[in-house]
């Protein structure tokens, strides 16, 4: 148990037998009346978000979150098969504990997985992964400005929206939070 005093961004925070990560907070104090803290609140498991308020010096149970780094071996059917470095320990984690990140997964790559008492909450990839085009319809001669946009098809089998002058075969450099198309990568 820890108190409003105790509150930092990432912490997470065990809430009507929900884990909910502090987004951000803010200790506020009136001139009227009691201390309060206003926080933004992300359930770990669905990822809304809400707002919510303490008052100060109220208790609140901390969550033990344990995060490893690990390496995505392969998929399997609907698992996705992860190695922890330092046991060599083997998990299966469900495609719906991924969700989105399982485009942007690259055999090899370094994630964190977060755990609480046994059971798998997330998955978290770094924050840009570099994949190459595998798929791409030609830009028109001409096309050469950053206003358009067409779909591309990465390696992972990942759809996003990148600039007209991108070609088949290029690296880019996607943000795996929203899919977003950073820039090309030199090779």
């Amino acid at each position: 148990m820890a108190d409003t005093s105790d509150f930092k961004n990432g912490i997470v925070l065990r809430i009507d037998n929900q884990l909910q990560q502090i987004i951000e907070f803010q200790h506020v104090k009136p001139g009227k009346g009691p201390a309060f803290v206003r926080t933004k609140l992300k359930n770990v498991i669905s990822g809304k978000v809400v707002d919510k308020t303490f008052n100060a010096g109220v208790k609140v149970e901390i969550a033990n979150v344990d995060r490893r780094d690990m390496t995505y071996l392969y998929h399997d059917g609907a698992d996705y098969i992860f190695m922890d470095g330092d046991t060599f320990d083997q998990i299966s984690i469900g495609q719906q504990t991924i969700g989105k990140a399982s485009g942007f997964l690259l055999e090899n790559m370094q994630v964190q997985v977060a755990t609480n008492e046994g059971e798998v909450l997330y998955v978290e990839l770094p924050v840009t992964v570099e994949l190459k085009v595998s798929h791409t319809e030609p830009g028109l001669q001409g096309d050469r400005s950053s206003a358009g946009t067409k779909p591309a098809t990465l390696e992972t089998g990942a759809e996003v929206q990148v600039p007209l002058f991108i070609n088949e075969g290029d690296k880019l450099k996607i943000d795996s939070r929203d899919g977003s198309y950073l820039g090309r990568v030199n090779a």
